[in-house]
């Protein structure tokens, strides 16, 4: 079977049964034709995939790393490999699994930037809401940071999934899972202010009469420009961090950690998978906590 037809039978099983999303199914399949690329183009061998050997595959991570693509962007690479292959596996195309050995390269778990909720509240204060947008800017940010969404999370946001009687939301998050997340008085109040003044002047158009956040020609609010509209705001308020929407997401779950909540509950309101992604903001926290040591016992003063 060519590298084509067994793409395209991956693509209907990430699709169909993983219920992965669009751009998460891309990102898999982008993965692999750079190993077919790799294999016909740069290596010149005519072999369909279920005829590689684990040396050609480690091989092509080599070829990767001395391009210079980043370990994280290679561990996912191989990850992608490694699911291809365990499809074709358990597909009966093969008896072996030559990506079953295949070594990621060790990660250092990066702390992300978070900004204190002084800082979050110097960069909403850098919203203009005599204009018109403000306050759906405003809404999105408390918004995010409220509720700890991934950007494409809130531009996602529809009407319908909005449960302010009982102060929740419904998110579609990865592989369009759904998860119930609690919602702030505040971010609630700033949702309604832009619903009932900018958002009942624009012209929806078709389709997009349900989503939350709009753009002024009526349509869904790219994460581009939530990505712009951020970065504008950081950039004004002074604060010297690698500010993104992301960055929110961060914060929402580190002062959640900061204040005690149970790891489970912050794991279940972000809608990670697993608890080790959530763990991160336990490092986060015992940063936290070492440096206020530092600052305030009186046996760390010298």
């Amino acid at each position: 079977m060519e590298w084509k037809n067994q793409i395209e039978n991956y693509k209907s099983f990430l699709k169909l049964e993983k219920g992965l999303s669009e751009n998460s199914i891309d990102a898999y399949l982008n993965d692999l034709r750079k190993l077919y690329e790799y294999i016909t183009d740069i290596r010149n061998i005519q072999i369909q995939p279920q005829f590689i050997h684990t040396k050609h595959l480690e091989e092509f991570v080599i070829y990767m790393a001395q391009l210079g693509i980043s370990q994280t962007t290679q561990a996912r690479m191989i990850s992608g490999i490694r699911s291809f292959y365990k499809f074709l596996l358990h597909s009966d195309y093969l008896k072996k699994n030559p990506a079953e050995n295949l070594e990621t390269p060790r990660l250092s778990r990066k702390i992300p930037d978070v900004l204190s909720v002084e800082e979050i509240d110097l960069i909403l204060e850098q919203i203009d809401l005599s204009k018109p947008e403000g306050h759906r800017n405003y809404a999105i940010i408390e918004t995010m940071y409220s509720c700890g969404l991934r950007v494409s999370e809130a531009t996602d946001l529809k009407i319908s999934n909005l449960f302010f009687d009982e102060s929740f939301i419904r998110v579609v998050g990865k592989g369009d899972k759904q998860r119930l997340v609690p919602i702030s008085q505040k971010a609630m109040e700033k949702i309604s202010v832009y619903f009932n003044s900018y958002r009942k002047t624009i012209d929806i158009q078709k389709k997009y009469e349900d989503f939350l956040f709009l753009n002024r020609r009526g349509a869904k609010l790219s994460r581009n420009m939530i990505f712009m509209i951020i970065k504008e705001l950081a950039e004004k308020s002074g604060i010297q961090k690698n500010v993104s929407p992301h960055t929110f997401r961060h914060s929402f779950a580190t002062h959640l950690v900061e204040g005690g909540a149970d790891l489970r509950a912050v794991q279940e309101m972000l809608g990670h998978e697993s608890i080790t992604t959530t763990e991160i903001y336990t490092h986060i926290d015992q940063s936290y906590l070492r440096d206020t040591i530092i600052s305030f016992h009186p046996r760390a003063k010298r």
